[in-house]
């Protein structure tokens, strides 16, 4: 017996490994896609941010991110070593190290991270970014993963968990928590210079490199697999590998319905193919499903991608009317459809609520838009958030950077 639970322990470890390696690469995929977004002039700088985001969210979330959020603030990880059974939750000691837990989780809080670099891309201070980045993957994150993954309850007033609340993966814990953190910023940012003119006129601003966004896209999409099927949390047993399997399948499925519905979306609108809205609806329809693809069929999961396909396109035409600029879509992607797949989940769970799924996304969105509302304030009061018109025509790639990504074939200005 021994033996077998010796294997098991082995198994689900090594699994939690590759699957949270699998997630620790779509920051690659983040940077990919928004390096094809943005214009020549800033591709350097988006990409520092990228690398630069990562490890700050594995530093201060190995500091002290990962106990606030299931350690109820306890610090001994930090100065002993990872101690405890992690995301499980259980008295009984988990099937896989805890090292590998928190290796899956770090690179979860990586990625809401990511989804804010996007949205500010352009034209904010590089080290007014990171010093957002110390704050939200510290504490904004952990506090409100404490309450929904962690089942700590919200300021002692409410358990989320007992009023039907559920996020297998994160489409609200990771991916609107990411968006309303960029939304904060970007309504204090601002809309970068030219992009909605005096007469409520609005700009198109291609990004430079699609080929790269779309090899990007296609990262994400490889990665993704790890972060829902990872969240499964094991996989040697025959219930857990067929459940790995659906939630596989269903993922892949809700990618494909929803790039499929934003293709003709978009051809019915502009009567193009628009890649970028291709892109974004492939995104939208991984973001949808990752609430819970563990329990809807494979034709409901194209289904629910592609509801998320169609609504991300309308959703980005939506935020430029209302001139909230969003050079990669970011938040309409991860946080108005993340919104979606929260409210999608009650349809194929039963012990999911709408009213938990409503209080669970109030709860996040309050939570961290709130705390990142101020955070940004203040960071603009200290050292300002926005680079200079200036910098910001000459590309922030040379002003934050000293470089440029292309220096044989742009010039500064292009």
């Amino acid at each position: 017996m021994n033996e077998i639970f010796e294997l098991q322990y082995a198994l689900d470890t090594f699994y939690f490994l590759i699957c949270g390696a699998l997630v620790m690469w779509m920051a690659a995929g983040f940077s990919m896609l928004e390096a094809g977004l943005v214009r020549s002039k800033n591709t350097t700088e988006i990409l520092t941010k990228n690398i630069a985001l990562y490890a700050v969210a594995c530093t201060m979330y190995m500091m002290c991110g990962y106990s606030i959020m299931y350690g109820g603030g306890d610090f001994t990880m930090f100065l002993n070593g990872i101690v405890g059974n992690g995301a499980t939750g259980m008295e009984e000691p988990a099937t896989y190290a805890p090292s590998a837990d928190f290796f899956f989780q770090v690179v979860f809080v990586a990625t809401a991270m990511s989804i804010v670099s996007g949205a500010v891309a352009e034209r904010m201070k590089l080290w007014a970014f990171l010093a957002f980045a110390v704050v939200l993957t510290a504490f904004i994150y952990p506090m409100e993963g404490s309450w929904t993954w962690g089942g700590a309850s919200v300021f002692g007033m409410y358990t989320l968990s007992d009023l039907g609340f559920s996020d297998f993966a994160g489409s609200g814990i990771v991916h609107m928590a990411g968006a309303s953190a960029a939304l904060a910023g970007v309504l204090l940012l601002g809309a970068r210079k030219g992009k909605y003119g005096a007469d409520g006129s609005i700009n198109a601003i291609p990004g430079a490199n699609l080929p790269l966004a779309t090899l990007g896209t296609f990262i994400l999409w490889m990665g993704w697999f790890g972060f829902n099927g990872g969240s499964v949390l094991a996989t040697a047993s025959v219930e857990s590998a067929n459940s790995v399997a659906v939630v596989f399948m269903n993922t892949n499925a809700a990618a494909s319905g929803g790039l499929i519905a934003a293709l003709i979306i978009a051809k019915v609108l502009f009567g193009k193919a628009d890649l970028t809205m291709a892109l974004n609806g492939a995104l939208a329809g991984l973001v949808a499903i990752t609430a819970e693809p563990s329990t809807p069929t494979a034709l409901q999961a194209t289904l629910f991608g592609g509801f998320g396909g169609i609504l991300v396109v309308f959703s980005i035409l939506a935020l430029d009317k209302l001139k909230i600029d969003d050079p990669v879509g970011a938040i309409s992607v991860h946080g108005v459809v993340g919104l979606l797949g929260l409210l999608l989940v009650p349809f194929t769970n039963e012990a999911a609520t709408f009213s938990g799924q409503l209080i669970g996304a109030a709860t996040i969105f309050i939570w961290v838009f709130g705390t990142s509302y101020i955070v940004w304030s203040i960071l603009k009061v200290i050292m300002g958030i926005r680079v200079s018109e200036e910098e910001e025509f000459e590309g922030v790639d040379l002003s934050e950077c000293g470089m440029e990504a292309y220096p044989e074939f742009t010039s500064a200005k292009s």
